[in-house]
């Protein structure tokens, strides 16, 4: 199994008056053209989840959207509460478990997909560092669970020369 970490998109500032809510905080018009332009890039490199889960926060439901748009498959979006900041690892990967997909994309938040990514990995506190955008892949070899797998690519739109 695949398992995609991806942090949200470009957004507007945070502390932007006109969202005094920062989880209705949208993606910025150019983040959303920098961001499809890098999935499209990746899509063409095998990115394909079958189905995504994303923080309810509009920044990261957005930024779910358009992977499923620009992906194979056409994969369907849930929003699990699990994925706001503070993310819960247990409840992701029972959610994981769940669906009938051989490639699956989480959508959060700094610092917490960093968490996860090491979680999956094994080094909860790995330090991997997460742009705005940058997508990971995890090649889990087990069930999904605490260090089933490997991270096997990290790109950000810089590396893929967006």
């Amino acid at each position: 199994m695949e398992i995609f970490i991806v942090r949200h998109a470009w957004a507007y500032h945070h502390g932007d008056e006109r969202w005094p809510d920062d989880s209705q905080r949208p993606l910025e018009a150019a983040g959303r053209e920098r961001f499809a332009n890098m999935v499209v890039a990746l899509a063409d490199r095998g990115f394909a989840p079958q189905a995504i889960a994303t923080s309810p926060y509009a920044r990261c439901a957005q930024t779910a959207e358009i992977i499923a748009e620009q992906t194979p498959h056409a994969p369907s979006v849930v929003e699990l509460d699990e994925l706001a900041p503070g993310s819960d690892f247990d409840a992701l990967v029972e959610w994981t478990r769940s669906v009938d997909a051989d490639s699956v994309a989480w959508v959060g938040h700094a610092p917490d997909v960093s968490f996860l990514c090491g979680e999956l990995i094994g080094r909860r506190n790995a330090n991997i560092r997460f742009a705005k955008g940058a997508v990971a892949a995890v090649r889990a070899f087990e069930a999904p669970s605490r260090g089933c797998g490997e991270l096997f690519w990290l790109a950000t739109a810089k590396s893929l020369g967006l």
